[in-house]
């Protein structure tokens, strides 16, 4: 492969005018190809539709504990629920709450009773301060800053590195304000980045000093048994890590099986320390009277124990593992050695980060939408949705089928090759 910068403003012309026509040969087709969200295929919700039928008219709906799932009751979810699901957060079941169908829901009502009743130990309402601060480790997940946006919440970008965020600045961020109460992270195979949190990193989060008596961890976990190979990354206990290092209370924590079971129709969780868990219960009596235990039962029919569940997530991993590889393949000969782009190769998770040359990311998002191809919008990764190098798109190769997924990649690394052509012939 050539490196674009050495060729010369012939030789860049000349390359412009043949990715053109090709790109023109693209848009002729009338395409439309969408992969603007992280959704499962068809073929991965059909590996759960057994669920649907492990509950009849003359089912016995009655739990464990004795309790009838079709009545009230249950405030935290049932003990089966918990059995099966608090090996995803690394809890024990005391340390769980087992919730709706949405993480998001749990982790924007978390929110909510923080900003109106504080939380544990904090000395008066998240609203009462005149501003309060979200460290945001960035790319990072979009949905996570629209629910800091929707609370007014300022948002402090924090780098991502390769094993985390940069500890550096979080330590120093968080000993000098008191204003910030909490820091985003997906800490195995993050959104967009496929990073996995190393051992240091957690220890850190765990035993740094914060300013904030009621600073808190959101740790959404989403991706926890999403593995694509036979050798998954390893992410340390970060509850174990907070009550080592004396901060017991400091992590939330938060899963589901949306992208297990049906993203409509799962089960959410959220782990912390015991202290938390009775705190957030009490909370919650107002809210609710409990959640839909019937989709718990179902859940836990089907899979009947963790084990069963990660059986099921290794049939999904065959079905997106050569989606992935198809784009990490097509990245590799139309890309590699041009130096005018470079992406992540995860072993889990949902995405694929891309970042291209600085100042081109929102071009080739629309000139790539323009032939037919939808991708998540370019500063989508960032707060605000302001991406300061404009570089980052973040590449969702679950939903489109093989071939559909392998035509939209072709006609992405044509318009990375035009805008950057564009771009260093700018320069020259």
């Amino acid at each position: 492969m050539t490196d674009f910068n050495t060729l010369s403003v012939v030789e860049l012309n000349d390359l412009k005018a043949k990715l053109q026509e090709k790109y023109e040969e693209y848009k002729s087709k009338k395409l439309s190809l969408n992969m603007a969200r992280g959704k499962p295929c068809p073929e991965q919700l059909d590996l759960s539709m057994g669920m649907l039928d492990t509950i009849r008219s003359d089912s016995s709906l009655i739990s464990k504990e004795g309790i009838d799932c079709r009545n009230y009751g249950g405030i935290d979810g049932l003990e089966e629920a918990k059995e099966l699901l608090a090996p995803l957060l690394e809890v024990s079941t005391d340390e769980i709450i087992i919730g709706g169908n949405s993480s998001l829901n749990m982790m924007h009502d978390t929110i909510f009773r923080a900003m109106f009743k504080g939380v544990l130990g904090g000395e008066q309402p998240w609203g009462q301060y005149p501003k309060i601060k979200f460290l945001c480790p960035s790319p990072g997940y979009d949905r996570h800053f629209s629910l800091c946006e929707f609370f007014d919440i300022e948002m402090v970008v924090v780098d991502m590195l390769e094993d985390g965020p940069d500890m550096e600045q979080v330590e120093k961020l968080v000993s000098e304000d008191e204003t910030i109460k909490g820091i985003w992270c997906v800490p195995k195979y993050s959104n967009p980045e496929g990073v996995t949190y190393s051992d240091e990193v957690v220890d850190r989060l765990a035993k740094m000093e914060t300013k904030a008596k009621d600073f808190r961890i959101f740790w959404d976990n989403a991706y926890a048994v999403h593995h694509l190979t036979d050798k998954p990354d390893q992410l340390k206990n970060i509850l174990h890590a907070c009550q080592e290092a004396g901060h017991p209370n400091r992590p939330f924590l938060f899963g589901s099986t949306s992208k297990i079971s049906f993203p409509g129709s799962g089960v959410a969780v959220m782990g912390s320390s015991k202290e938390n868990i009775q705190y957030i219960k009490k909370q919650l009596s107002a809210q609710t009277i409990g959640p839909d235990k019937i989709n718990q039962l179902r859940h836990v029919l089907f899979f009947k124990d963790f084990e069963g569940l990660q059986d099921h997530m290794k049939k999904q991993a065959d079905i997106i593992k050569p989606k992935f590889d198809k784009v990490l393949e097509l990245f590799d000969s139309e890309l590699e050695g041009k130096h005018i782009a470079t992406w992540s190769k995860p072993n889990g998770g949902y995405f694929i980060s891309l970042n291209t040359l600085d100042g081109t990311a929102k071009d080739i998002v629309e000139l790539a939408a323009e032939a037919g191809v939808t991708l998540t919008g370019a500063g989508a990764t960032f707060p605000y949705r302001k991406d300061p190098k404009d570089r980052n798109i973040r590449i969702a190769p679950t939903f489109p089928s093989l071939e559909e997924l392998e035509l939209a990649i072709q006609v992405l690394c044509v318009c990375i090759q035009l805008i950057s052509v564009e771009k260093i012939l700018a320069s020259k």
